[in-house]
């Protein structure tokens, strides 16, 4: 973790999903957008956070750490 920033959004995450990693519906929901639009994001490699793909099958399950999420966020949000 970098910045001040990154530990508060990292302390929020933390606190509302008391785990290390969220699903793809989980971050889509903070980001504001579909899962259609994670799935398209993960398809062209670009505007996620890093993840993980839990398995070698198409369908496999994908997590993103908190702390990625975090710094993604802290990256991407304009701040004043």
């Amino acid at each position: 973790m970098e910045s001040t920033t990154t530990k508060l959004i990292y302390e929020d995450l933390r606190s509302r999903y008391n785990k290390a990693v969220i699903s793809k519906k989980e971050l889509a929901r903070e980001l504001g957008v579909s899962l259609s639009t994670i799935d398209n994001y993960i398809a062209r490699g670009y505007g996620i956070p890093n993840y993980k793909k839990l398995g070698t099958a198409h369908n496999a399950r994908v997590v993103f750490s908190l702390i990625d999420v975090a710094n993604f966020l802290a990256e991407t949000i304009k701040t004043a």
